[in-house]
């Protein structure tokens, strides 16, 4: 069974989930205040926090940015229904995910699972071989991430996206491939998760002090993990 912290205000959502999502060997916590979540949240490894964004004591964006301060950790982000600013900000912060209120049951297990499942699972190949891209190394079965001999901290999400990258460098990855081995659902150009999330990344690459992006968008299209080439020595 699976621990999962969930924190929202909303008692009678948070005793329906609970039960519904209990159903399905997910042990849920519930707290009420966003401050009580995040001394809950530092406690322990939770598979999975599940964030309002309005929360009474501290809320949800700053209970999301401490979390990352001490923690990869998948987070998915409940926001209100239309605040596309909310869940714009919420990816740019770090979390995995987000799902508009109100929303099915159902919905919510599904993204869970799809979390999940790309938390614990390689995209393709075997689990136990690194990927090895010049100066990145990703290993699958510690899902750690080296640059240049430094490791990256990466959220669930980052990596999955890196990896599937990775196993296909210099060439252009589509998004709507992307968007289903990453995300776990069909593209829709109208959902920025994958932007922000490719953002995200980008930034991280970048922390070696190279200026040059190792990610890039190719306009319609898709995303490319740009190879750096060496250049020729012994030239005078």
């Amino acid at each position: 069974m699976e621990d999962i912290l969930l924190i929202d205000d909303d008692v009678e959502l948070c005793d329906m989930l609970t039960e519904y999502l209990g159903r399905y060997d997910l042990r849920v916590r519930a707290v009420h205040r966003g401050d009580a979540g995040l001394e809950v949240a530092k406690g322990r490894q939770w598979s999975m926090i599940l964030l309002d964004v309005m929360l009474p004591g501290l809320d949800g964006f700053e209970v999301l940015k401490q979390i990352r301060s001490f923690s990869t950790g998948s987070v998915l982000l409940l926001t209100a229904r239309g605040e596309d600013v909310d869940r714009i900000v919420g990816l740019e912060m770090g979390a995995d995910d987000y799902l508009a209120k109100p929303f099915n049951a159902r919905e919510l297990l599904a993204r869970i699972r799809a979390i999940r499942r790309r938390s614990l699972v390689p995209v393709v190949g075997d689990k136990s071989s690194a990927v090895v891209v010049e100066d990145l190394v990703l290993d699958p079965a510690a899902r750690t991430v080296r640059q240049n001999g430094a490791q990256i901290d990466l959220t669930d999400v980052e990596f999955t996206l890196l990896e599937v990258l990775m196993r296909s460098p210099g060439k252009v990855v589509e998004r709507e491939g992307l968007a289903e081995e990453v995300l776990g659902r069909k593209f829709n150009p109208f959902d920025r998760s994958l932007d922000m999330h490719v953002s995200r990344l980008r930034k991280k690459l970048a922390g070696d002090g190279r200026s040059d992006d190792r990610v890039k968008t190719v306009r319609g299209t898709g995303y490319q993990l740009v190879l750096r080439r060496t250049p020729a020595s012994g030239r005078s």
